[in-house]
């Protein structure tokens, strides 16, 4: 029987986090990963020299320190680098037509007056203005302070003087992006493209992106001097620099160790079975990275209320993804092309309606190491906009199933011949993921994005639970898709489980 006093359920970019926190405060930390890659949907793999992300591809805040940027900040914490190389540009395939766009509020202002004209660089100007002060508040308290007991109290109490003077803009901070954004925009490109942006957040759109979300974006990609990064190795290397962290630390990582249920006596989670049926105690804490819907299952009956399993079990959820995954010959490509494209099918059909918005990511433009010599990684996918429904009861072996990935997968090809037209001819490895491949390699129920809770409606399960010893990280716990929301969720409970001493400590460390 293994005893730690910690065990944390899941290798994702959350439990990562967390785990590296807690072996730098000194607890003795064990995460169990299903997978025999870690990473969660930020894992990487490889196939015949090329090393393709499986998940993220857009990364800020990253290359610099301090940083506003949680994820970055457990980094330093832990006291791991992670090189990165920096651009600043994108490719747009839209309906009104292909152009590449930057951060910096400047470089937008261009491509808004050939698109729209002066008026609208005037409206883009006056929000930027309403945006300045609620950018500002948004940064006011940096996650890594917040933990959830009273220490609170001095860990937040540090940033009371600046908490005083954004009192005024927190309010304005709740609720849905769109309460803003009505009241200053009108011209129909910038709230498309705010609307876009708004869905890659959070998988919804202006109408229930949280505010505080936008803000924070503002006050990272429309500041002077931003540049945008990427890890030098991919998804992978920011993975193994977490899982570095943690072993440095004295922490380990058990890869194919499959959690079948949280251990629960005397009212209380005690640690993890195995699939085997081996047992690892928890002296301290079982954290579960996996989603809410999945935590669910871990659960013996009983463990919880009824109330609270129902409650939990409604979460809305996010549609799914679709992948395309190739390894090209790049030869005679244009040397300017873009490592990252945005490409929109139509507005008018809804931000998040299914296969209407595909992201194309080339990392090895940015970072050659990823494929052979003369040779391009290519990232295709739909960012949770796939219905799951269309692939329930599939099985992954049949004839049906084999159909039905070709023609979902067709939208992915069209958008990415807009940026490279001969595409198809030039592949050497094609892999095609779906819902199932989701569902399947990453224990994501019905292969979900994760919550898809408007910001109008209610907030998001949090942390805690009412079983005495458990608690969760990971995107189901704190709003925003992506990896500055799991690191801080991550963060946070460390940071509850430490003493305050070590939690303000780690403040200073991290420059906040």
């Amino acid at each position: 029987m293994n005893q730690t006093d910690v065990v944390i359920i899941g290798s994702g970019v959350g439990g990562l986090s967390c785990a590296a926190i807690l072996a730098h405060y000194g607890f003795d930390v064990t995460v169990c990963e299903s997978h025999t890659i870690p990473g969660g949907a930020a894992h990487a793999f490889e196939r015949q020299g090329f090393k393709f992300d499986n998940g993220p591809s857009l990364y800020s805040g990253l290359s610099y320190s301090p940083s506003v940027n949680p994820l970055r900040q457990v980094l330093d914490a832990v006291g791991v680098d992670l090189p990165c190389v920096t651009y600043d540009t994108w490719g747009c395939c839209l309906p009104e037509g292909n152009f590449n766009a930057s951060v910096g509020a400047e470089q937008f202002c261009e491509v808004l007056e050939r698109l729209r004209g002066k008026d609208a660089v005037a409206e883009w100007r006056q929000l930027q203005r309403v945006m300045t002060p609620l950018a500002q508040a948004a940064i006011a308290l940096p996650p890594a302070a917040l933990r959830w007991d009273i220490g609170a109290a001095l860990t937040i109490g540090r940033f009371a003087p600046t908490l005083a003077q954004q009192s005024a803009n927190f309010l304005k901070l709740t609720g849905p992006f769109s309460r803003i954004m009505n009241g200053v925009v009108s011209d129909p490109f910038i709230r498309n493209w705010l609307n876009l942006l708004c869905f890659l957040l959070s998988g919804l759109p202006a109408s229930g992106t949280n505010a505080a979300e936008v803000a924070f974006m503002f006050a990272d990609w429309y500041r002077p001097g931003v540049v945008l990064d990427y890890p030098i190795g991919g998804s992978g290397a920011l993975v193994n620099a977490l899982v570095q962290g943690l072993e440095k630390h004295g922490g380990q990582l058990l890869l194919g160790t499959h959690v079948e249920q949280v251990l629960v006596e005397s009212n209380r989670a005690v640690g993890v079975r195995l699939r085997d049926g081996q047992e690892i105690r928890a002296r301290r804490a079982v954290v579960s990275n996996a989603s809410v819907w999945d935590t669910l299952k871990l659960l013996p009956e009983g463990a919880v209320s009824k109330k609270f399993r129902s409650q939990r079990q409604a979460t809305p959820e996010c549609d799914s993804f679709m992948h395309l995954h190739l390894g090209i010959d790049a030869q005679g490509l244009p040397a300017d092309l873009a490592c990252h494209h945005i490409v929109v099918n139509d507005w008018q059909l809804g931000i998040n309606a299914p296969q209407n918005v595909v992201l194309v990511s080339i990392p090895s433009i940015l970072d050659p190491t990823l494929a052979p010599l003369g040779k391009h990684v290519i990232h295709v996918y739909t960012p949770g906009n796939e219905p799951y429904s269309l692939w329930e009861g599939l099985d992954r072996r049949s004839q049906e199933y084999e159909q039905q990935k070709l023609l979902r997968a067709e939208v992915m090809w069209q958008a990415l011949e807009r940026i490279i037209p001969d595409i198809r001819s030039r592949c050497e490895i094609t892999l095609v993921g779906t819902p199932l491949t989701h569902e399947r390699f990453l224990r994501r129920n019905r292969g979900s994005y994760g919550p898809a809770i408007s910001a109008d409606v209610g907030l998001f399960p949090g942390h805690s639970t009412p079983l005495p010893g458990l608690m969760c990280c990971g995107d189901s716990t704190f709003p925003g898709i992506g990896l500055p929301a799991v690191a801080a969720s991550g963060l946070i409970v460390a940071n509850t489980l430490a003493p305050v001493s070590q939690h303000l400590a780690l403040l200073n460390r991290v420059g906040l």
